[in-house]
């Protein structure tokens, strides 16, 4: 049992062989907890954007270029770069507001709206990220298939199928599966990087609900 949870008996149950602690004071130690969680959600959404900055930086060479405008798909992924990069900053910004309200918040009740709203901005940045990296996976996954140098290869076979209705559905169903599998494994990732900070903070949400009975 921690340290928190040991005060938050002795306000309640008020035994004598413990210290005597105030509401204020086990507040006191929630809004710590709750405010170092989010500045490490902050932090690591910075980290998180240098990152993939980085990546994309040392591996998207004039080669990929060429690669992405013979697959046509150039004006998209040059768009698709802008909107992603504005949101994330706009994303890295709701987490330091979120810090910062945290920071100064003075009441239980408006801690429990702080908590409540991080934890909202935390799962729109997620499933963003999700549909980004969908919308990235789908336009090349079409522009190596339509536009690519095995294209011609693969639409001559649809046609020797005899069946071109069940060979495009199995190259589709094939396709499909591989972006749910990498999203699947992009979901994990968020799950562990940001999962532990969440349940940490419902954790805090559970304990200032108590304090408010």
């Amino acid at each position: 049992m921690d340290e928190l949870e040991l005060l938050k008996k002795d306000w309640q149950k008020k035994e004598e062989h413990l210290p005597k602690v105030s509401y204020a004071d086990i507040y006191k130690m929630i809004w710590k907890k709750s405010s170092s969680i989010v500045k490490w959600i902050f932090y690591i959404s910075i980290l998180e954007f240098a990152f993939w900055t980085a990546i994309n930086i040392f591996f998207t060479d004039g080669e990929s270029w060429d690669l992405i405008k013979s697959w046509h798909i150039y004006e998209f992924t040059v768009s698709l770069m802008v909107i992603n990069y504005t949101i994330l900053l706009y994303f890295i910004y709701k987490f330091y507001v979120n810090y910062r309200k945290i920071s100064f918040t003075d009441s239980s009740k408006d801690l429990m709206k702080a908590i409540l709203k991080v934890k909202r901005t935390v799962t729109q940045y997620v499933w963003f990220n999700l549909i980004i990296f969908s919308l990235s996976l789908i336009s090349g996954i079409y522009g190596s298939l339509r536009y690519g140098p095995d294209s011609d290869k693969i639409i001559n076979a649809a046609s020797e199928a005899g069946n071109e209705t069940l060979f495009w559905t199995i190259i589709v169903g094939i396709c499909i599966l591989a972006v749910a599998v990498l999203l699947g494994l992009i979901w994990l990732f968020y799950k562990l990087l940001y999962g532990i900070l969440l349940k940490r903070l419902r954790k805090n949400y559970s304990e200032l609900e108590q304090l408010e009975v």
